[in-house]
Parts: C-alpha cells; sequence; structure tokens
C-alpha cells in the first residue's frame, strides 16, 4: 500500500483501540444479545447478501462518483486519515451522491461502502468532514452495517417478509428492537467521530449543520443545548408520551439529543482516557460479556432517567428508587424481626 499522505499530524493515533472504546452499553448489549444467536449472523449475511449487497454496489458504481486520488481526493485523503487515527484495517470505498440532504451511509456486509450526499462534501470543512467519514467508519468497525441492512430489508421487503414463519407481533417487535438498538448504535458512532476529530467544539458544530443547516452565523453551539435542556424539561407526562412517539419511527435520535448524549459523554471524562491510550485494544483477548454488556447497559437507562429532567423519566425514576428504597426497607425490617424472635 503506498504511503499516504497525514493531512494532522497533531492528532493521537489510537492504536489498536476496540469498537468498545466507544460503543454505548445499550448499543453493545443488544448486539451481543443478537450475535449470540447460533447461526443467525450466517442467515443474515445470506438474506442481506444475495439479496441487496451486490445490487447495491452495482447501483452505486452506475450512478454515483466513487472516490479516489482523482475523483474528489479530499474525501480520499480523509477517509485515509480516519483509518490512520482509528487504526482500522479495512478501507471502505466512498461514493458521492447527487442529493440537497444533508446525510450519509455505510451500507453492505461483506465488503461494506460508504455514500456522501453531495451537499455534505460541497459545504462541510476539512474536520466536519472527517468526522462524518469517521461515524460511518465506526459502524462498519462495530459491526452495525450487517444489522443496519437487515432492518432495512425488514422494513422495505413488505410481503416477502410477512410470509416468514413468524407472526406480525413477532416481526414488529423485531422491527421495534432494532429501531431502538439502531437509535443507540448512531450515539456509539458520534463518540468514535469525537475520537477521530479530538475537539468537541468540532464535533457539536457538525451535529448543529445537521440539524439547522450551514448559516453557522445564525446558530449558537450553547443556544443548541440551551434549547436541548428545553426539549429535556418540556411539558408533562402526556408530552413526554408524544416525545417517545415521536422518536419511535425516527432511524436516528433527534440532534438535541445527540449533541447533548455527546456532551455528556465527553465531561464524563471517558474520551480523556481515551485519547490518554485507557482503551480496550482489538487484540483478541477481549470476550464479550453479554451479561456485563446489560448490566452495564440497564446502569446507564438509570442514569439517564435521574440525570433527565424529561417529566415522564422523572417518574420513572422516582419510582424506581422508590422500589428500592422499599426493598431495603422491607429487608431490614425482615432482619430485624427475626433477630428479635432468635433473641427471644
Amino acid at each position: 500500500m503506498a504511503e499516504k499522505k497525514i493531512i494532522y499530524p497533531d492528532k493521537t493515533v489510537l492504536t489498536g483501540i476496540s469498537p468498545r472504546s466507544w460503543e454505548h452499553p445499550a448499543d453493545r448489549a443488544a448486539l451481543n444479545s443478537l450475535r449470540a444467536v447460533p447461526g443467525l449472523d450466517q442467515v443474515m449475511k445470506f438474506l442481506v447478501g444475495m439479496t441487496n449487497e451486490k445490487s447495491l454496489r452495482l447501483l452505486f458504481l452506475s450512478s454515483t462518483v466513487k472516490c479516489s486520488e482523482t475523483q474528489f481526493p479530499r474525501v480520499t485523503s480523509l477517509r485515509n486519515e480516519v483509518a490512520r487515527i482509528l487504526d482500522a484495517d479495512y478501507l471502505p470505498d466512498i461514493f458521492v451522491t447527487q442529493s440537497p440532504v444533508l446525510n450519509a451511509g455505510a451500507i453492505g456486509v461483506d465488503t461494506p461502502f460508504i455514500s456522501l450526499n453531495s451537499e455534505l462534501v460541497r459545504h462541510f470543512s476539512d474536520e466536519e468532514l472527517l468526522s462524518v467519514i469517521a461515524h460511518e467508519m465506526a459502524h462498519i468497525m462495530s459491526g452495525h452495517v450487517l444489522y443496519k441492512t437487515l432492518l432495512w430489508v425488514l422494513m422495505n421487503m413488505g410481503i416477502m417478509i410477512f410470509r416468514l414463519p413468524l407472526s406480525q407481533l413477532v416481526l414488529m417487535g423485531l422491527i421495534g428492537a432494532l429501531r431502538e438498538w439502531d437509535r443507540k448504535s448512531e450515539l456509539s458512532a458520534d463518540r468514535a467521530a469525537l475520537l477521530a476529530v479530538q475537539n468537541p467544539e468540532v464535533q457539536y458544530r457538525t451535529l448543529l449543520k445537521l440539524a439547522g443547516g450551514f448559516e453557522t452565523d445564525q446558530m449558537d453551539i450553547q443556544e443548541f443545548f440551551a434549547q436541548a435542556d428545553e426539549y429535556d424539561s418540556y411539558g408533562n407526562v402526556v408530552d413526554s408520551v408524544y416525545k417517545s412517539l415521536n422518536l419511535f419511527t425516527q432511524t436516528h435520535p433527534f440532534p438535541v439529543l445527540r449533541i447533548k448524549d455527546l456532551r455528556d459523554w465527553y465531561e464524563s471524562g471517558r474520551y480523556e482516557e481515551v485519547i490518554q491510550g485507557n482503551y480496550p485494544r482489538r487484540d483478541g483477548s477481549e470476550d464479550d460479556d453479554i451479561r456485563k454488556d446489560f448490566e452495564e447497559a440497564a446502569r446507564q437507562y438509570q442514569e439517564d432517567l435521574k440525570k433527565s429532567r424529561d417529566p415522564l423519566a422523572r417518574t420513572l425514576s422516582d419510582f424506581g428508587e422508590n422500589i428500592s428504597k422499599g426493598v431495603e426497607n422491607t429487608a431490614r425490617e425482615a432482619e430485624e424481626f427475626f433477630r428479635n424472635i432468635f433473641r427471644s
């Protein structure tokens, strides 16, 4: 492989970094539980790969521009830089698609590739585009792409899917679970993008542009954080139900949720730990512990509920704490009761 030009020599290279370093606990727990189903990966690769991957690659080859050293060389250089910083062992092809919508995606199974809409390439700075490419590269490194493609198949193959030997209720439950995981996987990829950019202000600005467009002189990051807090605490329990219903059909968390989660992760100190070299390596020594992942996911949800000012979240958090306190009090009372009996 020819030597690649280093664009950002001052950025820390995260040698051998494992995707576990950036994965949201709920993302990892759900993904590991899916991976634990015997033979599921092989079935999905057959279903998705045979029906979708080859045709999609041909579609992109025929109707978009494939990046190279001579076509969108800036994009190609930034992809190489992301691979260097995240120490990726796979360089996906990137295709630029003519579209006014600010969007990107990672597609495929055995040879996944990245698509970038042309407005991203046109209007995003080098570091902002680096962030977007790193986000999609993280989906590939974390093994998200197979399951994202499965969700796409479930959502788009209609009659064929409902002929499977599963009830409609089971399929809707699977789709709902995959959607919840899918949104959490976006939070994971945002964290990986921050690890590549290594500047929270750039990452916040990137998310702000995805929400409001290019006129950054008309927007303010701190005001957007205030907007996120307003959304979090808005209304009553009924409004919280509306929030959940609005989110249910979304492929991504709302921008205010993404930027708030990223800020919380950055301020937790975990980002700095990774940059300083304290992170798991993908050297074969790490083993997926599904039980531990679920415990971490449960703790994360509890912490999110406690930190949230959403009325329904506060109610659930208080309810959970009251149950916990009630159990503890009952246990103490029972212990005291039996002690008194034995003293008699």
